[in-house]
């Protein structure tokens, strides 16, 4: 029987989840340019197209991770981090969380162990590659929710290449390290992180999915 789009999308929905364990093979630039060609398809208001992503690999990679380690300082987002998690949605980013420290065998109660999974982030869990993404000031939330966009059509095209992704906020608390580190313009705000390679399948933390809500839960019919 001949595989239908829609069963390729939702196969690829189901399959995909945040990776953070990764091997340390260098993922071929015309396999990143396949990627960033797909994902360049995303839709955006008024087709401004705000994205823009710096890809790291290598060497720059390496140097990244180290600077992001040693420096103590430039703490600081460009967007607001939520003011509260409450009700539902604090139940389910503490059952997230705990799913995967009980992946990685960090036991409730050990701080030590939970900011030590907490700084794999700067890290990039072991990735080789890192793509931060940046949108422009003056488009303000419209600019982030295109980005939003785009950071799911890079993930989705990452999967269907066979790549691991893990997109990270936590990337986003070092914006202006990051701006200054990469000479980017003090016009472009800082929304996310995707560490990216290819995924190590026998990393502990592989062996959990992310529990989704039920339709009733997340849409109503009007008739």
């Amino acid at each position: 029987m001949m595989t239908t789009d829609f069963e390729v999308l939702d196969r690829l929905l189901t399959s995909r989840r945040s990776c953070r364990g990764f091997t340390d093979e260098q993922v071929p630039r015309e396999v990143i340019e396949q990627l960033l060609a797909a994902a360049q398809r995303t839709a955006s208001w008024c087709n401004t197209q705000p994205w823009h992503v710096v890809i790291t690999s290598g060497e720059a990679t390496t140097k990244l991770r180290e600077a992001l380690l040693e420096s103590p300082d430039g703490y600081g987002t460009d967007f607001d981090f939520p003011a509260a998690y409450t009700g539902v949605y604090d139940e389910r980013r503490k059952d997230v969380g705990w799913q995967l420290y009980e992946a990685v065998g960090v036991t409730r109660g050990d701080r030590e162990a939970s900011a030590r999974e907490m700084l794999r982030n700067y890290e990039f869990f072991g990735a080789p590659h890192a793509a931060i993404i940046t949108t422009e000031a003056d488009l303000g939330v419209y600019g982030a929710v295109d980005c939003g966009l785009y950071v799911d059509s890079f993930l989705l095209a990452a999967e269907a290449l066979g790549l691991g992704t893990c997109a990270q906020a936590a990337l986003a608390m070092r914006s202006q390290f990051l701006r200054d580190w990469f000479d980017l313009p003090e016009t472009r705000k800082v929304v996310c992180a995707i560490s990216f390679g290819y995924p190590d399948r026998e990393h502990p933390s592989a062996n959990f999915t992310s529990r989704r809500a039920a339709i009733p839960e997340a849409a109503v019919f009007v008739d």
